[in-house]
């Protein structure tokens, strides 16, 4: 995997493949930021996708959608999965309050659904997963776009 790259998928195991591919390439590469930020419509594909990264790392997991726990943390052997979601976050305070700042220190990668919710909170440095619906005749069709923001 290369980045920037741009993934077409048909089907949510597809989808979690992707993921599961951007995972590998961020254990072999550890420059990488560990802060992936993905932008996507409701029901786009975003906890597949985690889905996917997740069973690389922390294999037992069952991934589930934080919406209303809002954070759910997956411990791996070598590193956890942060995953949050950031629909219901209006502001500073909301991140404070469920220490989200606190999570950025910790060793492990943070995972963010709705990051353009909280784009005043990003790090200088993070991979940006873009999921699209591409076609209406394929309602499960995908365009995936990833980005390395700040480098």
């Amino acid at each position: 995997m290369t980045i920037p790259s741009v993934f077409q998928t048909n089907s949510p195991e597809e989808t979690e493949a992707v993921g599961a591919a951007l995972a590998n390439q961020m254990k072999q590469t550890p420059t990488l930021p560990p802060f992936v930020a993905l932008y996507g419509d409701l029901g786009v594909g975003k906890t597949a996708f985690i889905r996917g990264f997740t069973a690389e790392l922390a294999p037992r997991a069952r991934v589930k959608s934080p919406t209303f726990a809002l954070v759910h943390e997956y411990r791996g052997e070598a590193l956890s999965v942060f995953h949050f979601d950031m629909y219901r976050i209006d502001g500073e305070d909301d991140l404070y309050s469920i220490g989200f700042y606190d999570y950025l220190d910790r060793r492990g990668i943070c995972l963010v659904e709705w990051s353009e919710n909280i784009e005043f909170a990003l790090p200088d440095r993070y991979l940006r997963v873009e999921i699209l619906k591409d076609s209406a005749e394929q309602p499960d069709s995908r365009r995936i776009e990833l980005t390395a923001v700040g480098f």
